[in-house]
């Protein structure tokens, strides 16, 4: 056996065994029941442990020089090999700088903490969650301090960023965010000004989950996934992950008083589905398999959820279905109208639930409580003061009890720290895309209305998914027509988002 294959088997084996470790965490977040937590923990504290000890072995090691020695000048992406190696090196040389315990004990630390804070959000009590989310933050200083010197890291938070947006650094996503954030204090004062959010919204009123559940498996099932590829299962923070080619798992939240929330964030976690599904299958079992960037990876989500689903060419569509299977709800309501509602801007304490306006900001207050953490200078004691002052400095909302609060969202129990500014960049990069697919396809609105949704289905596939980790996001948005990062199609949109809505 040649170096490239010994590597592609050794390889193979580990993503064998990480993508048993998302079944098992599919599990856990839908059908585990609760009594298992302990030992969900331990089982995948395990996989982690193995799966570590695996990679960084010194064979993998001496098998990349193998191979590098002989694809060393070929260009990103003219070679699977060439692209496999030269992401993989990285990879391993990261990995080399982590022992296998502390990889092991993060898995374990946050499996327990998840599943504390579904009590703790139920009961909302921080102080219920608060030695677990103690614990995650002093491991996650541990992983970070072990990547001091590393080439491109220069900083705590550098080292946590790049576990989601490779080779992003701390202080281009801060220009990054601060660049939309100056975009959208005017657009968040004209909308308060004119008193947007007045609108009546269609989607709240009494919506029988059964019917729901019909409703978004319907949807889905018009969305240009591989067939039999795909399931969609309830949960109580939404989320998509790919157990293996042809095997996309979806979930999404239901509450009876409010449709949008399962209807949006179902389509909004498709969208990550499908690009898991678009990955060439060329280079399945191998660590190119799967997306490069999160930020990529949301801009997907994003673009089907906010620029497809709440569309008025799609909503119009979808109206004769609500009417039908939510009798009493939108009989006097037309498609203007569903339009408007599904595109309200007005100002929410909960960022899943916020509109497309105000989102960004809720995005830059976790970021900017995470950099004050690993900066140490917020006591994690005083993280729910830190947290309301700034939901009031920047939203002017006060914020009740943690449950709207702190423990809103999954990632900080999970150990996700530097997920979060990613939202913010698969905002920005769905704009790009978006105006990038308009000028090859033509008018988008016009092939959403018809109901074909397979040509930008495909066009994304084409320009986006199919490369895995291959190439970099630079070079994914410069061949898919992007030119560099910008937040002006973002804002473009969003200004759009605040017209529509003043005129309400």
């Amino acid at each position: 056996m040649g170096a490239i294959e010994d590597l592609r088997e050794r390889l193979g084996e580990i993503h064998d065994l990480s993508r048993a470790a998302s079944l098992l965490a599919w599990d856990e977040r839908t059908m585990m029941p609760a009594a298992g937590a302990e030992a969900r923990a331990q089982t995948l504290a395990t996989l982690a442990r193995v799966r570590h000890e695996m990679f960084i072995d010194d064979e993998i090691g001496r098998l990349i020089d193998a191979v590098r020695s002989e694809v060393a000048d070929v260009p990103s992406g003219e070679s699977i090999d060439a692209d496999l190696v030269r992401v993989v090196a990285r990879d391993w040389e990261k990995a080399r700088r982590v022992p296998s315990d502390l990889r092991a004990e993060m898995a374990h630390a946050s499996s327990v903490a998840e599943n504390a804070w579904v009590e703790a959000k139920k009961r909302s009590d921080f102080a219920m969650l608060l030695p677990h989310l103690r614990q995650n933050v002093e491991l996650t200083q541990r992983y970070a301090d072990c990547f001091e010197g590393f080439l491109g890291i220069s900083h705590a938070y550098d080292a946590l960023l790049d576990e989601y947006e490779p080779e992003m650094s701390t202080e281009e996503m801060r220009a990054v965010l601060t660049g939309l954030r100056e975009g959208l204090v005017p657009l968040m004062r004209e909308a308060a000004d004119n008193g947007a959010g007045q609108a009546d919204d269609p989607f709240l009123g009494e919506f029988p989950a059964d019917g729901q559940r019909e409703l978004v498996a319907e949807l889905i099932s018009e969305l240009p996934f591989p067939e039999g590829s795909w399931r969609i299962d309830p949960t109580e923070h939404p989320f998509a992950i790919s157990i293996g080619r042809g095997d996309v798992r979806l979930t999404t939240r239901y509450d009876e008083s409010n449709l949008a929330m399962a209807l949006f964030s179902a389509m909004h976690e498709a969208g990550h589905g499908l690009y898991e599904s678009g990955v060439a299958p060329e280079l399945r079992r191998t660590p190119l398999a799967k997306p490069r960037s999160l930020g990529l990876h949301e801009s997907q989500s994003r673009l089907w959820e906010n620029w497809v689903a709440r569309s008025r060419p799609y909503l119009e569509r979808l109206l004769p279905r609500l009417v039908e299977r939510f009798p009493g709800n939108f009989e006097d309501t037309d498609g203007e109208q569903l339009y408007r509602g599904a595109n309200r801007v007005e100002r929410s304490l909960i960022r899943i639930e916020a509109d497309e306006v105000t989102y960004n900001l809720h995005i830059l207050i976790r970021f900017e409580l995470e950099l004050e953490l690993f900066e140490g200078g917020l006591p994690l004691e005083d993280l729910p003061e830190a947290w309301n002052t700034r939901y009031r400095e920047y939203l002017g909302l006060e914020v009740p009890d943690d449950a709207y609060g702190v423990l809103q969202d999954v990632h900080w129990p999970s150990g996700a720290f530097g997920y979060f500014p990613t939202y913010s960049l698969g905002n920005i990069i769905a704009g790009q895309l978006w105006e990038a697919a308009g000028r090859d396809l033509g008018d988008l609105d016009s092939l959403v209305g018809s109901g074909d949704l397979a040509t930008l289905g495909q066009w994304l596939g084409d320009r986006v998914h199919r490369h895995g980790r291959r190439l970099t996001p630079a070079e994914i948005l410069e061949r898919a027509g992007c030119g560099t990062l910008s937040v002006e199609p973002l804002l473009g949109h969003l200004r759009d988002r605040v017209e529509l809505a003043v005129q309400a």
